[in-house]
């Protein structure tokens, strides 16, 4: 497995503990697996995940002000605002409305 595969296959086992109803960032998954400031690494993940043999939540991880910058990668536009929606989470012009209250940070809830 090479070393990307290995980071990526790291971003999928925290995205699938993020909670029903919770967000997080890219950032704060590379944070926490010790990468700071590779951010975009996890983005890459998360574009490939929809290749994965196990369901990946990657409508959870959006950027760090609560954007969904990923949600051309999940066939429709819509698609990733209509699954937060269906966990209870406001979309509005692409930004998740109280983003602070839905933010899960995997550094604090899994260290």
């Amino acid at each position: 497995m090479s070393k990307d595969n290995s980071f990526f296959q790291k971003v999928y086992e925290v995205v699938k503990l993020i909670p029903f109803g919770k967000v997080t960032s890219y950032g704060a998954i590379a944070n926490y697996l010790g990468s700071r400031g590779s951010a975009r690494m996890v983005g890459w993940a998360m574009n490939a995940s929809h290749a994965s043999s196990v369901p990946i939540p990657a409508h959870r991880v959006v950027n760090r002000n609560g954007m969904l910058t990923g949600k051309h990668h999940f066939g429709s536009p819509e698609i990733m605002k209509q699954l937060l929606e269906n966990e209870g989470v406001v979309v509005n012009d692409d930004k998740i409305e109280d983003f602070n209250n839905h933010f899960w940070d995997p550094l604090k809830e899994l260290s």
